[in-house]
């Protein structure tokens, strides 16, 4: 319907522009008639059969030029049916054909010059997209265009980019998860080793003090359920299903509070914990959660210094408050420093849980730390330094 539609509206204003333009007899406005019918006809036929003809064909090139030589067919059609009503002489008649043949011949040439680059490209693109659909997200078209294909190749392009740093993020969760669990078996393995010994001892009778065994059970206990702990806030902190309070602190009251509960294990080991730095440097955060921030990290260094040791506490005012322990062990091998923070990582893979922990205490500040607004960086030894920030209140407005 649409077709004919605009087969009746072509032929409708070609006649009415003869009409205007040329004032013809009745004749010549029957001969006009005949003309624009046959070449809207044309038009027509060629509009209906070709797309459906270019859907089965395997080439866009030959698409192209087909259409190309469709249009130029028309063309000549058109010539020899004007020449009749114009009775131009058979000669004219001939040589007019035998240029437009001509011209055929050369449109056939130029079609199949010019779409060569485009189906080439177009290639790419599909040769491309095949690649992606069977993996190999590093392959890119290449293609450099301002038009329709050009914006199709980058379009592909930027699909497998997206596509590659999806892949690359699913295995870092792929393997985070393997950490996770590896690190978890390994942490429950040896208190639940340790408590079944002791139990089994317990039943059969083995033992002659058996307090000191209980007093192990309870410290194995203990241990199991700061772990379970500390994954449970770690899973709490990932998904953001904590609600933090923040609020004005004083940040060198809470790390002095933090000092006095980590000096007993200090001592055990005979290090030092000192505070230097300003009398009062005030943040944003929240107290409880900055507290277990510096408890993880004073505990982190106190681990590693080495017996007789000092750890130095530092805390500053600035654009943020910040805060800086430094201790006296081997520090953080440089290409451990990006990865201090991750969840379940130690520098030494071989250290238990009572020389390293569970590797969940620097994860955990971390993640308080971004909630609130703050960061936190490891730098390379040798001593260990890690050093955090906190946004600091506004100033008040000056009264005038």
């Amino acid at each position: 319907m649409r077709l004919a539609v605009t087969t009746l509206t072509l032929i409708g204003a070609g006649m009415g522009v003869f009409e205007v333009t040329m004032s013809p007899t009745r004749q010549e406005r029957l001969g006009a008639l005949i003309l624009f019918g046959l070449t809207a006809a044309g038009i027509a036929v060629a509009a209906t059969v070709l797309p459906r003809l270019s859907r089965r064909l395997r080439s866009l090139r030959t698409t192209v030029v087909l259409l190309g030589m469709a249009s130029l067919l028309i063309l000549v059609v058109s010539f020899a049916v004007a020449g009749r009503q114009m009775f131009i002489s058979g000669h004219d008649l001939s040589l007019l054909l035998v240029l437009m043949a001509f011209g055929l011949v050369a449109s056939l040439a130029f079609g199949l010059t010019v779409s060569g680059p485009l189906t080439e490209d177009l290639g790419r693109i599909g040769s491309t997209s095949t690649a992606i659909a069977a993996g190999d997200l590093t392959a890119r078209t290449g293609v450099r265009r301002r038009d329709e294909a050009g914006r199709l190749a980058r379009d592909v392009d930027v699909m497998a980019g997206v596509l590659a740093d999806a892949e690359s993020s699913r295995r870092r969760e792929e393997q985070g998860r393997r950490t996770l669990f590896a690190s978890i078996g390994h942490d429950l393995r040896t208190p639940l080793a340790s408590m079944r010994a002791a139990i089994e001892a317990l039943q059969d009778g083995l033992v002659d003090q058996t307090d000191r065994f209980l007093s192990a059970l309870v410290r194995d206990v203990d241990a199991l359920q700061r772990l379970v702990d500390d994954v449970f806030l770690m899973a709490r902190l990932e998904t953001g299903d904590i609600l933090l309070t923040i609020e004005t602190i004083d940040l060198t009251e809470i790390v002095d509070e933090a000092m006095e509960v980590l000096r007993p294990v200090a001592s055990t080991r005979r290090v030092s914990v000192r505070l230097q730095g300003e009398d009062r440097v005030l943040a944003l955060g929240s107290p409880y959660e900055v507290g277990r921030v510096v408890r993880n990290i004073l505990d982190n260094a106190v681990r590693h210094s080495p017996e007789g040791g000092e750890v130095v506490v530092a805390v500053a005012n600035g654009t943020r408050a910040s805060c800086t322990v430094t201790d006296q062990g081997p520090g953080f091998p440089p290409e451990f420093v990006d990865r201090a923070f991750d969840r379940f990582s130690r520098d030494d893979t071989s250290r238990g849980r009572d020389s390293g922990g569970a590797g969940l205490g620097l994860a955990i500040a971390r993640s308080y730390l971004t909630a609130l607004g703050g960061a936190i960086r490891a730098e390379p030894g040798p001593g260990g330094i890690v050093r955090f920030w906190l946004p600091v209140p506004p100033m008040p407005s000056a009264i005038r």
